[in-house]
């Protein structure tokens, strides 16, 4: 059964645009381990500091093995390293739900 993960970011919001660069990053580093990469979303009306993503797994399995190799993985080592030095990701939480397509 199919996994969507969403993360729900706080935002250094003097930082929006680095992190919009991190963003970036990950989006073909998910795909490259097997998942869907639905995309980032920045703040735009509302909150300014609040940022999402959506991506899918084939399963929690396929989550979790993608979850141990990006910590081998050099790129995804440098886009973790690449957030931390810039500081442009204050918090963040990870849920899961099970997705329902057409």
């Amino acid at each position: 059964m199919a996994v969507t993960i969403y993360l729900r970011y706080v935002l250094n919001t003097s930082k929006l645009k680095e992190f919009e660069h991190y963003g970036k990053l990950w989006i073909p580093l998910v795909e490259k381990f097997g998942g869907q990469h639905h995309g980032y979303f920045m703040p735009s009306e509302g909150a300014n500091n609040i940022a999402l993503a959506l991506f899918t797994f084939e399963s929690l399995a396929a989550y979790e093995r993608y979850r141990e190799a990006s910590m081998q993985d050099a790129d995804c080592q440098a886009a973790f390293r690449y957030a931390e030095e810039t500081g442009c990701i204050v918090s963040y939480e990870r849920s899961f739900f099970r997705p329902v397509f057409a």
